[in-house]
């Protein structure tokens, strides 16, 4: 039993990560912090800020949305700080997982790299079902209407939490998007940041629009009561419905972690990825506040419910009827950027598994013309149609959230772990007050987890069981680690 226990945790030193670095297949180094920010920022700003906003004032914390998503942005803020250090020491492109092998040995890394799939493939899923609906919206606008069996999920969510079938067929334009970004990835990264980077600044600036425009038709009386009093049910309103709140809309903030992932195709990965992860958390919190102010205060929360919350506080007021279509086209830019990063970050930690022996080889080949991860990409790109085909937002979005916070929780204590068994390992960047910031950004993420739906633990447990059992069939035969005696 004890030789087993080692072997589970046994971990990957930093000098040996950074060695394999760079003896294997080597990506285009073609990203500065301008496009950092930008993936970061491409994969953060989207179905967040522009359908769960809604649900979570609507559902569970009414104008105290701002609350919520300023406890989210700590929690990012002390992660993201984390993740800084590691990224500047370890830049590679498996995120969390490589840190987590460097740190907390490789079943822990094997459990975070198989949730950050999740997280991954089901960002993407979720946001393109978000890009199905406004896009879905605005054609409708313009007298174009598609039957409702090729735009819906064919599975729902019941009251009692369980899926049911709803009579649709197929999410079709969710799998069209998916499938349409997937091709950009395949063919280069430089091609897909310099998309991103063009969609990032339309989103942005119709956000700011929004706000600027909206501030004038702010009614205060909206805001009242600010924390709405709890309704009998744990996490619909009151506190508990703050706190469920920001667990649901973490997954608003999760972008910088898939600037992470693109290390090994930055230029300067030790000084540009700090400085990138903490533009992408300063600017999205700053954006998500002032537009969650504004939206609250435009109309009542319960309003808020809908598909396009954003188009629900604009046409409560004629004077803004000209900004309806161009911010649901802003919505529509600003998710596909997402989608977009979310299938770009998926591939990279594939690519840093297979090094490591724990997915099968096929998934490091990179493409001898474009230099990118083609086959990982493929995988991720059908398995995020998959899901975006068939499943609604509610169900991906809480799946995304459980599986970041977990993630997150463990490279704040990776951080801490690593300060005392390498304490003198060159460090780029260095977490400030360690011990303090490392636990807060433990506790505050592990925290909020205890507070999403009790139906998305069973999930994850479920996930969580199929990977300790590909783990144990593949992962734990086939580990570099374990084939070299270390």
């Amino acid at each position: 039993m004890s030789t087993l226990l080692r072997r589970l945790f046994a971990v990957r030193t930093v000098d040996a990560i950074v060695k394999d670095l760079q003896a294997g297949p080597q990506l285009n180094r073609v990203l500065g912090v301008g496009a950092l920010t930008a993936v970061g920022l491409g994969s953060t700003i989207g179905t967040g800020i522009f359908i769960l906003t809604g649900t979570v004032a609507a559902e569970h914390a009414g104008p105290a949305l701002t609350l919520s998503l300023l406890i989210a942005a700590i929690g990012s803020a002390f992660a993201a700080i984390c993740y800084a250090e590691f990224a500047a020491m370890i830049p590679v492109s498996g995120s969390a997982y490589t840190y987590a092998y460097a740190t907390l040995g490789e079943a822990v890394a094997w459990i975070i790299g198989w949730n950050l799939s999740l997280e991954y493939m089901m960002s993407a899923s979720a946001v393109a079902v978000g890009w199905s609906e406004y896009v879905v919206n605005i054609l409708g606008d313009w007298g174009i209407t598609f039957p409702q069996v090729l735009t819906n999920a064919p599975f729902g969510k019941g009251p009692s939490g369980h899926l049911a079938a709803t009579g649709a067929i197929i999410n079709l334009p969710a799998v069209l998007i998916i499938l349409g970004m997937g091709w950009i990835l395949y063919v280069g990264v430089r091609e897909s940041s310099r998309a991103n980077t063009i969609m990032v600044i339309i989103k942005v600036a119709v956000i700011l629009i929004f706000i600027f425009a909206g501030i004038s038709f702010i009614d205060t009386a909206n805001w009242q009561p600010y924390i709405p009093p709890n309704n009998g049910t744990f996490g619909h309103f009151g506190w508990s419905g703050v706190l469920q709140g920001a667990g649901i809309i973490f997954f608003s903030y999760i972008g910088f972690d898939a600037a992470s992932t693109t290390a090994r195709e930055a230029r300067n990965p030790q000084r540009d990825l700090p400085l990138g992860i903490m533009a992408t958390l300063v600017i999205s919190s700053a954006l998500y506040i002032g537009m969650a102010l504004v939206m609250t205060g435009m109309v009542p929360y319960p309003q808020l419910g809908a598909a396009a919350p954003v188009a629900v506080a604009l046409d409560a007021h004629q004077e803004l009827s000209w900004l309806g279509s161009l911010v649901k086209l802003g919505a529509i830019a600003g998710m596909t950027s997402v989608i977009l990063m979310s299938l770009l970050g998926q591939p990279r930690i594939l690519l840093a598994m297979a090094d490591d022996g724990l997915v099968p080889p096929a998934m490091r080949k990179v493409h001898p013309k474009y230099r990118t991860p083609h086959v990982a990409t493929v995988v991720t790109v059908v398995g995020a149609a998959f899901f975006a085909g068939l499943f609604p937002l509610n169900v991906l979005g809480e799946l995304i959230s459980i599986g970041i916070l977990l993630a997150f929780t463990v490279v704040c204590i990776g951080v801490l772990v690593l300060r005392y068994t390498k304490p003198d390992a060159p460090r780029p960047f260095r977490v400030p007050f360690a011990p303090v910031t490392c636990v807060l950004g433990a506790l505050i993420c592990g925290g909020m987890t205890y507070f999403l739906p009790a139906d998305t633990w069973w999930r994850l447990v479920i996930w969580s069981l199929l990977g300790f059992s590909v783990y144990g069939f593949y992962g734990y035969r086939h580990s570099r680690l374990r084939a070299e005696g270390r």
